[in-house]
């Protein structure tokens, strides 16, 4: 079982994301629909499509790069605040991976660290906000306190999607701070977040590769 991140297993966590979003696109557009514009499945969708089109027909030389391409092509092609604010987030990690032909544990959580700060910085969105943030912060805080501990990568990112998918849970009784749901106050109560949602997928589908 391997344990660290390269090009062709990031290409297979890129590829099973895309394939969960296209699953669960009716239900990011139907939670969408409830406090957005409800296009944030349709946006997805087609966003990550041409990622992997992008890192298929030219594979990326090193990690920095995956993650660099990925994040240009999701800036390029999803719509709405979604593009910029994963766009960003790759961007990031891939300013962290740098050159590396492989991620171990300490490396990729530097890079998940790396995203965090930019999806925090492009959306100006602090936790309880009713946002991917409240997904993603508690996701990179499991991954490292496993790293923390010796553990392996398959316990870090299974750790991590646990937690994602409690902050994505968590996010139902929230009131919006952020965004267009934040237009419909004490209204955007009592729904899940979409973009939350979608981050724990990016998740979960990382966990599944190293399973």
């Amino acid at each position: 079982m391997p344990d660290a991140w390269d090009v062709p297993l990031l290409t297979e966590w890129l590829t099973g994301f895309r394939d969960a979003v296209d699953q669960a696109g009716e239900e990011l557009t139907a939670l969408d629909s409830a406090i957005g514009d409800a296009d944030h499945g349709s946006n997805m969708r087609r966003g990550l499509a041409a990622a992997v089109a992008a890192v298929s027909q030219a594979p990326p030389a090193d990690c920095g790069a995956f993650f660099k391409t990925v994040g240009m092509s999701l800036v390029s092609n999803v719509g709405g605040a979604s593009g910029p604010l994963y766009g960003t987030l790759f961007l990031r990690m891939g300013t962290v991976a740098g050159t590396a032909g492989t991620l171990a544990i300490q490396l990729f959580g530097e890079c998940l660290q790396a995203g965090l700060d930019g999806l925090v910085q492009r959306g100006k969105a602090q936790p309880g906000d009713k946002t991917m943030v409240d997904a993603m912060l508690p996701a990179v805080r499991a991954y490292d306190e496993v790293a923390a501990d010796g553990g392996p990568m398959v316990s870090a990112l299974t750790a991590a999607a646990q937690a994602a998918a409690q902050g994505r849970d968590g996010t139902t009784p929230m009131e919006a701070k952020k965004g267009r749901a934040s237009y419909l106050g004490e209204r955007s109560v009592g729904h899940q977040d979409p973009g939350a949602t979608s981050m724990t997928l990016l998740f979960e589908t990382a966990a599944k590769v190293f399973a």
